[in-house]
């Protein structure tokens, strides 16, 4: 019996030190990827400001070939709503709105996912004009896991898991607007 309750006292030590480290974890995190694009700043961020446009090149878009997707409002304009909904759980259900753009310069999304994890989170694209015929893309993505949650983040790899998609994504972007 005394071995038991010590190794019951040793789990709920080794538990309770993990929720005191999950304190002072960070909760929030930012993960960006860019790519220069053969292309004039105008013509890039005038595709990037519409939601349609990212069903070809950003790697969620094309996980799940059969999810249904919905749009709402005008897009490429602020309010613009861009659903789907999967069975596939690597893509789950959700939607991004437009928030605000910077003409010429940022498109700030707002990310709502509802499955499997019900979370909001930021993202946005921005364009910088490097001369006249090259435009460097940033693609970011700010997130938020909530305490005891955060614990994981060492051990997840954030900035690798999304960072690749991102980049693929990017990737594909710049061969759709170089063709």
């Amino acid at each position: 019996m005394k071995i038991i309750k010590r190794i019951l006292f040793a789990i709920l030590g080794i538990m309770a030190l993990a929720l005191i480290v999950a304190l002072f974890l960070p909760k929030d995190y930012t993960i960006q990827r860019e790519i220069v694009i053969n292309q004039p700043s105008d013509s890039v961020y005038n595709y990037l400001k519409y939601l349609k446009n990212q069903d070809n090149f950003s790697v969620w878009a094309k996980t799940d070939p059969n999810m249904k997707k919905t749009f709402i409002g005008t897009d490429g304009t602020a309010g613009a709503i861009s659903a789907w909904k999967s069975t596939n759980e690597n893509v789950g259900v959700g939607e991004q709105e437009i928030k605000k753009l910077t003409e010429g310069e940022r498109v700030d999304f707002e990310l709502r996912f509802k499955i499997p994890i019900e979370t909001t989170d930021k993202a946005y694209f921005s364009t910088e004009s490097i001369s006249t015929n090259e435009t460097k893309v940033r693609w970011g993505y700010d997130g938020h896991m909530p305490y005891p949650m955060n614990l994981m983040m060492p051990f997840i790899g954030m900035d690798k898991m999304i960072g690749k998609d991102l980049q693929q994504g990017l990737d594909n972007l710049k061969v759709i607007l170089e063709k």
